[in-house]
């Protein structure tokens, strides 16, 4: 997925950026392996917007320098007080070579075992590829739906992924999985170890009648 931004050039640092962040723009920097680095800004209410539907593994174009550059989210900063974005660093990609990024996992779906009272546990958020830019997946799908059974998991081989895309995790990570609830493992604990008390008063009962019959 390609989506566009319109940047501008900044020369504020440190400080200078509050002035900036108060109109309604956040600082960027924009770099890469070929790519010289540059102070950028950008709409604040733009790029949140853009982050929430694109997302951080989708391709995006930015407009508004010498010539449009493609590139990729490689963090993004939020304010601990004010919230928002503070501040986002965007990666250059090389035309032509392939790229490695994490790509979202999204769930999708409701698992059977968890309808019968398990807990899904989602191992895995997000995985790491290699590919080309416009092989690029803005999520991978994580249907949880044929987790039928307490035990059953999905793993990083039983994902769909798409052609020309590598995934590097091992095949055998555990993307997600349904395990028995805590309550429900304890009141079988329990249940078990009432038996067993059980069992044995009901033994030590045999006993004291035998011995009070031999005597």
């Amino acid at each position: 997925m390609t989506t566009t931004l319109a940047v501008t050039k900044r020369e504020t640092t440190g400080k200078a950026n509050a002035a900036l962040r108060a109109e309604g723009n956040v600082p960027a920097v924009l770099y890469g392996a070929k790519e010289e680095s540059t102070k950028i800004a950008i709409d604040a209410l733009t790029f949140e917007k853009l982050l929430r539907t694109a997302g951080e593994a989708s391709i995006i174009t930015l407009k508004g320098l010498d010539e449009d550059k493609e590139v990729l989210i490689q963090d993004v900063a939020f304010d601990p007080v004010k919230g928002g974005v503070s501040h986002v660093d965007f990666y250059a990609i090389e035309r032509g070579k392939e790229l490695t990024t994490n790509v979202p996992l999204e769930f999708v779906g409701e698992a059977p075992a968890v309808k019968q009272g398990g807990s899904l546990v989602k191992v895995l958020h997000d995985v790491e590829v290699t590919c080309r830019p416009s092989n690029l997946p803005a999520h991978i799908t994580v249907d949880v739906s044929v987790l039928e059974d307490y035990g059953a998991a999905i793993h990083v081989k039983d994902l769909p992924i798409g052609e020309g895309v590598t995934v590097n995790n091992s095949p055998d990570d555990t993307v997600a999985s349904v395990v028995q609830a805590v309550e429900e493992a304890e009141e079988e604990t329990a249940a078990v170890d009432m038996d067993a008390i059980e069992v044995e008063q009901k033994g030590k009962g045999e006993d004291a009648e035998g011995e009070a019959a031999a005597e």
